[in-house]
């Protein structure tokens, strides 16, 4: 299909949702039951209004328009409700637009202001800029600012494993009632996750335990290739990165080239995986596996990697990404010690004179001979009990927490799931005051009652006595 021929037909469809508009704007005016005076009055009030056009925005239309669309309509039915095309024939012959046309072919770093000045001093007509760009757009001719046409990008592949990896984050299902996120770490070489887990918050304390274990499994990488997401610029992870030797790169803003695997596996994620997981254990349909935990969303995902993803050949590569990877060899492991080190949170602080430091409200107390003196505090961010301290590059000892009341950072809340609620015990508190205090109350009375008897019965046995004397 031509652009003329794609223009006719959008012009087709614009000239039916027109007629389609019309015929429900005038609906309330065409029963036939409909006296004169009724129909005069439903007429008057559409006139009155503003309605929501075919193209969204607010259109008044006057009661004469409205009275022959409603003729057009009896007469000729939808047909007569269709605009007629513009007939106005064009201001500019062809060879302008050929012309135009070809100076931008002949030098593609023409803009199309240019074009318009070069056929404003070569002579004829001179059409305007916007026309022009029209006529650019149909063709295909449009290039981006400073003349160069849309970038093409090949193809790219790592040349080993770990020497590239790749990782986003992708909404997951709800979980007990509260969101999940899958972050997802592929090795660009072999197609191999090294690192998927689903968390529930995307930040960078869940990523670098992501990273943690994929490091702790399959070595460490070359370089780790993320975005510009909170959790991928945060410092933690740039030390991280920085204690094993790997290369943060970011993408360009709007530039989002090289990711496409990442985003192409998290995809299969979502269709093969996700499609048949159910997050409310209680709903959903029967063919859905239901979910109750994160940690047992976790354990389905490990299961289907190994026996589906990584098992399976990948479309461009034509091996199982396991196979892949495995044929790469065993990896270098780092350290465990290193792995810690590199995963530990740091901060500098201002020895005071009592040689003590704070740290998220917590009282450390360090060597003496360190007071007055700026160091580095080296934690684990979900167990702030003990601090390393290094002063000048070396490590001088450790810190002993004075007073430890926050064991935890806050950048680092539990990941758990709530705990399952208590099992009600059924007991009604106020009822059973409400009880208490009408038995009360009905003891009072009934010893009031006995003590009144009581003094009757000495009287009349003294009168009596009175009287036998």
């Amino acid at each position: 299909m031509t652009a003329a021929d794609r223009q006719a037909a959008a012009a087709r469809q614009r000239r039916n949702d027109i007629a389609l508009w019309r015929w429900s704007l005038v609906e309330p005016a065409m029963d036939p039951a409909l006296t004169s005076r009724q129909r005069g009055a439903i007429v008057r009030d559409l006139a009155s209004r503003e309605h929501a056009g075919p193209d969204g925005k607010k259109a008044a239309v006057s009661r004469r328009t409205l009275d022959r669309w409603i003729v057009a309509r009896r007469e000729d039915g939808f047909a007569g409700l269709v605009p007629s095309p513009r007939q106005c024939p064009p201001r500019l012959g062809s060879g302008t637009e050929e012309l135009a046309a070809g100076l931008k072919m002949e030098n593609p770093a023409r803009t199309a202001a240019q074009v318009r000045r070069i056929l404003a001093i070569q002579g004829g007509p001179v059409p305007s800029l916007r026309t022009i760009q029209r006529w650019l757009e149909a063709r295909e001719l449009t290039t981006r600012p400073g003349g160069q046409p849309p970038e093409a990008f090949g193809r790219f592949q790592a040349d080993a494993v770990n020497e590239i990896w790749t990782a986003d984050f992708m909404n997951g299902p709800d979980i007990g009632g509260k969101p999940s996120y899958l972050a997802g770490i592929i090795d660009d070489r072999s197609r191999y996750l090294t690192g998927a887990r689903f968390v529930r918050r995307t930040d960078a304390v869940r990523f670098a335990g992501v990273l943690r274990a994929a490091v702790a499994a399959c070595g460490i990488p070359r370089n780790l290739y993320t975005d510009h997401g909170s959790a991928f610029v945060d410092s933690s992870l740039e030390r991280a990165c920085a204690v094993l030797g790997i290369r943060l790169t970011h993408s360009q803003p709007g530039r989002p080239m090289g990711r496409g695997k990442i985003e192409r596996v998290l995809g299969v994620i979502q269709q093969q995986f996700l499609a048949e997981v159910a997050g409310d254990p209680d709903g959903g349909s029967p063919a859905r596996h239901p979910v109750a935990s994160l940690e047992e969303l976790n354990g389905l995902l490990a299961a289907w990697l190994r026996t589906v993803y990584h098992a399976r050949p990948h479309a461009e590569t034509g091996q199982a990404p396991a196979a892949r990877h495995a044929a790469a060899g065993p990896p270098d492991l780092p350290d465990p010690a290193l792995l810690k080190e590199a995963f530990s949170w740091s901060v500098l602080r201002q020895v005071r004179k009592t040689a003590t430091v704070s740290v998220e409200g917590n009282v450390y107390s360090v060597d003496p001979f360190l007071a007055g003196r700026k160091v580095e505090c080296v934690f684990d961010p979900f167990d702030m009990t003990q601090l390393t301290v290094y002063w000048q590059g070396r490590k001088v000892g450790t810190a002993v927490p004075q007073v430890i009341g926050r064991h935890a950072h806050p950048k680092a809340p539990p990941d758990e799931d709530d705990p399952a609620p208590a099992a009600l015990t059924g007991i009604d508190y106020l009822q059973l005051v409400a009880d208490a205090d009408a038995d009360a109350l009905a003891d009072q009375l009934r010893l009031s009652a006995l003590g009144d008897g009581g003094d009757d019965g000495q009287d009349k046995d003294g009168d009596d006595g009175e009287e036998q004397r």
